[in-house]
């Protein structure tokens, strides 16, 4: 999935007209260069490996707060270690019972820990359309990252350098505002407090992005395959819709006032909800695939696209 939903992007990146050539050469050259890494690292099967790497950690089962002042000072050594030394791409910086997903942008990375790899985002026997609207979305939006405003900066090997042309640089914000003021007008109305549209522009980018490359494949997958199986008992929707119905369902949740008053002025990333909103009255398939008219709310005249 990984590697379709890349395709996608190249696909998307090559129909995209407002980048000139030798951008565009470089942005394919620095998706071809992203690296994977999925599931988790092959230290965590060496039993050697691992006594090895903890071997300086004491754990004793009768004193929590002392076992997690002894777990930092080890990963503080870790990074202390690291000084002076080249980067080593290949070592994962988060555990891989994580429910989470990142890039990194001075190593041009991708990761999806395990933790993340189950329902509702992934399944093995999942409908393709529940999969690729749940991980397959996280796919496309962790590949944006490494073309939003802030990844936009490093190139193909991590390193931040300018290798943008002024009149592509010019076009990205243009296109980037248009992001920044669609979610800077959402309001939170339990605590009626603005979305951040600056501080949450990476993420959106990333969001509006990803579900693009995911849908294509998800596309793809079904002139491939067929879509018989793509629905669900109970559920009189299409794969289509079920695709989207499962990018939202996977951003349901609850937060308390005080939380989201925290949140609102210090996360990089909108609310749930405004995740979702935002997102699909950007899309022009989600407005075909659910049918809603031009003009209303899930389908505006004026829609905002970076990639």
């Amino acid at each position: 999935m990984t590697r379709e939903i890349q395709q996608s992007f190249r696909e998307i990146l090559e129909e995209t007209t407002w980048i000139d050539k030798d951008t565009k050469r470089l942005a394919r050259d620095k998706v071809d260069a992203m690296a994977l890494r999925i599931g988790y690292p092959d230290s965590i099967l060496d039993r050697c490996e691992l006594d090895d790497r903890y071997k300086d950690v004491a754990i004793d089962p009768n004193l929590y707060f002392e076992n997690t002042l002894n777990i930092l000072r080890h990963l503080t050594r870790v990074e202390q270690s690291h000084l002076g030394t080249p980067v080593n791409k290949s070592i994962w910086n988060t555990a891989p019972a994580v429910v989470n997903a990142y890039y990194s942008r001075n190593k041009n990375q991708i990761m999806f820990p395990a933790g993340i790899l189950q329902p509702p985002f992934y399944h093995r026997y999942f409908p393709k359309s529940l999969n690729y609207g749940g991980i397959g979305v996280v796919i496309g939006h962790e590949i944006t990252h490494g073309f939003d405003d802030k990844g936009r900066l490093f190139d193909r090997n991590g390193n931040l350098h300018r290798w943008w042309r002024d009149e592509a640089v010019a076009q990205f914000h243009e296109r980037a505002q248009c992001i920044i003021d669609q979610y800077g007008k959402y309001v939170v109305d339990e605590v009626g407090i603005q979305i951040d549209g600056i501080n949450t522009q990476g993420e959106n980018i990333a969001d509006n992005g990803g579900i693009k490359q995911a849908f294509r494949s998800y596309q793809k997958w079904t002139n491939t395959y067929g879509d018989k199986d793509e629905t669900l008992p109970g559920l009189n929707y299409t794969g289509m819709q079920l695709f989207f119905l499962n990018f939202a369902q996977v951003w349901c949740g609850e937060t308390r006032p005080a939380a989201s008053r925290n949140k609102l002025k210090t996360a990089v990333h909108s609310p749930g909800k405004y995740r979702v909103i935002g997102t699909l009255s950007n899309s022009v398939e989600f407005a075909k695939v659910y049918n809603c008219p031009l003009g209303s709310p899930m389908n505006p005249v004026k829609k905002c696209s970076v990639w």
